[in-house]
C-alpha cells in the first residue's frame, strides 16, 4: 500500500485515477475545492462513487489557501503526489484570468512547497497540450521548444513545468509533468465541446463548430490517461546522465524532471469526431459553422515515443469504443 495524495478528486480524471489506485489497494487521500466552474452536482456525485471505499479519505480545500496545505502534507506525509487540481480551460481564461493565477501558479507552488518539506517521493503532474501554443510542427515532441503559448490557461501550464523543474534541481525533488490531450470518457467535464455537444444533439439544438470543423484534435480516452498517469507514478523521475547544457533538452535533465506526451497519437478532424459522435447517439447534429476561436490552435498530435519508452504504454483506445462508451453513460446517468 502506498499513501498517495490526488489533488483534484471530484473532477473528471482524479474521480478515475482515484478508482484506480484504490482498485490496487493504495491509500488515497482525495482533495478538491468543489467549486462551481461547472455543475457542482456532477463533482459531487463522482464523489460519492469513491466515499465509502477502503482506504479513502476526502478533503475540501483550495490549492492556494497556504497554511491549509502545509497542515495537510505536515500530517499526512504522502509517499507519492498526483496533482490534477487546476483552473481548466482556454475560453474562460480569456474571461476569468485571476482565477488561473490563483489555483495554476500560487496553488502549485503550495504544493511544491509540501512535497519539498515533507520529501514525498515523486510528484507527478497535469501539464496540457496547451502548451505547444503556436508550435506547428507535428507531432509535438517534449523534446520541442514551447515558448510561445497562445493562452494564459497555456501560459501557466508551462510555468508548472518550469516551476517544477526548479524544484527537481534545487531540491532533489522528482518530477514528472503529462502534456495531456484532449481527454473524453464518462464522468467528463461538461464544459469540454463532446459534452456540450452531446447534450445540445439529444435535445435538437445546434451546435457551435469552431474552424468550420476543420480543427484536428488528439482525442484521448480517460482509462489510457489513467493507465499512463499510473504507470509513471510508479516510475519517479531519475536525472538523465546524457543532458548536456550545451545542447539542452526540454524533455528531460541533469535534474529528476521528466515531460511526457499522453495522447492517441491519431488526431481526429473535429468533423469526423461529430460524425461519431452522430452515429453513436442515433441522431444527426445541426451546426452553427464558426471561425476559430481567439486562444485555440488548429492541430494537436502527440509524439509518446518517450512515454512507450520509459513505461512500455501508449494510448490507443479507438475513437468509435471511446464514445459509444461515453454515450452509454451519458445516457445513464442524465437519462437521456
Amino acid at each position: 500500500m502506498t499513501k498517495i495524495l490526488v489533488t483534484g478528486a471530484a473532477g473528471f480524471i482524479g474521480y478515475h485515477l482515484c478508482t484506480r489506485l484504490l482498485g490496487r489497494g493504495d491509500e488515497v487521500v482525495g482533495l478538491d475545492n468543489l467549486n462551481d466552474y461547472y455543475d457542482v452536482a456532477l463533482k459531487q456525485d463522482r464523489l460519492g462513487q469513491l466515499e465509502g471505499a477502503e482506504g479513502f479519505r476526502f478533503l475540501k480545500c483550495g490549492l492556494e489557501d497556504r497554511h491549509a496545505m502545509e497542515r495537510l502534507f505536515s500530517e499526512e506525509r504522502f509517499a507519492v503526489v498526483v496533482h490534477l487540481a487546476a483552473q481548466a480551460g482556454v475560453r474562460y481564461s480569456l474571461a476569468n484570468p485571476r482565477a488561473y493565477s490563483d489555483s495554476n501558479l500560487v496553488g502549485f507552488l503550495n504544493v511544491l512547497e509540501g512535497c519539498r518539506h515533507t520529501r514525498v517521493n515523486h510528484l507527478v503532474y497535469a501539464s496540457s497540450s496547451s502548451v505547444y501554443g503556436a508550435n506547428t510542427r507535428t507531432p509535438f515532441s517534449v523534446h520541442h521548444n514551447v515558448d510561445h503559448p497562445v493562452s494564459l490557461y497555456a501560459a501557466t501550464k508551462k510555468a508548472n513545468e518550469l516551476m517544477a523543474h526548479s524544484y527537481a534541481s534545487l531540491y532533489g525533488l522528482a518530477t514528472t509533468g503529462l502534456r495531456l490531450f484532449t481527454v473524453y470518457g464518462p464522468w467528463g467535464r461538461p464544459d469540454m465541446a463532446y459534452f456540450s455537444f452531446t447534450k445540445a444533439i439529444l435535445e435538437g439544438r445546434p451546435i457551435d463548430v469552431f474552424n468550420h470543423g476543420r480543427m484536428q484534435r488528439d482525442f484521448t480516452y480517460i482509462d489510457d490517461i489513467v493507465e499512463g498517469m499510473v504507470r509513471v507514478a510508479d516510475r519517479p523521475a531519475l536525472p538523465d546522465p546524457a543532458w548536456s547544457g550545451e545542447a539542452p533538452d526540454p524533455g528531460s535533465s541533469f535534474a529528476p524532471y521528466r515531460i511526457y506526451n499522453i495522447g492517441n497519437h491519431r488526431p481526429v478532424e473535429l468533423s469526423q469526431f461529430i460524425e461519431t459522435l452522430e452515429q453513436c447517439l442515433g441522431r444527426k447534429a445541426v451546426k452553427n459553422l464558426l471561425p476559430m476561436q481567439a486562444g485555440d490552435v488548429p492541430v494537436t498530435c502527440a509524439d509518446v515515443d518517450d512515454l512507450r519508452a520509459a513505461v512500455g504504454f501508449a494510448p490507443d483506445t479507438p475513437l468509435e469504443e471511446g464514445i459509444g462508451r461515453f454515450v452509454a453513460w451519458y445516457r445513464g446517468y442524465y437519462g437521456a
